[in-house]
């Protein structure tokens, strides 16, 4: 094997694909980058009620590794009850171009994938 290729993929530290893809390539990411696009401020049970199948256990961890990446800024308001609202960051505004043509590239190829599943399922290979 190549000792460039091992050299490029196995340190999760430096790897942009095991560091920085992993996170946002999770089941909830994509999903609620695209739903602060589209509403630009979104509090906390705005963005549960637009993705109706994600805990809110999971939205407040994927809440918080999209902070922690610096994709998405949480503001806190000091008011009674508290209020608290998300919006991209410059940053990750400059991601949705790329989630934006792997969602095109999903919806172009689903039907294919879809049937591919099922042949594989059928025949076991």
């Amino acid at each position: 094997m190549d000792e460039n290729i091992l050299k490029k993929y196995s340190n999760s530290d430096e790897c942009p694909v095991r560091n920085v893809i992993d996170r946002i390539g999770d089941k909830w990411s994509m999903l609620v980058l695209m739903v602060l696009e589209e509403a630009e401020v979104l509090r906390f049970n705005e963005i549960y009620k637009c993705i109706d199948t994600i805990s809110q256990k999971m939205l407040a961890v994927t809440l918080k590794t999209l902070e922690a990446d610096g994709l998405v800024q949480r503001t806190v308001y000091a008011q009674i009850p508290p209020k608290v609202e998300y919006t991209l960051t410059p940053m990750g505004k400059t991601l949705l171009p790329h989630l934006h043509a792997l969602a095109d590239w999903a919806k172009n190829n689903m039907n294919e994938i879809k049937e591919s599943r099922e042949v594989f399922a059928q025949t076991g290979s």
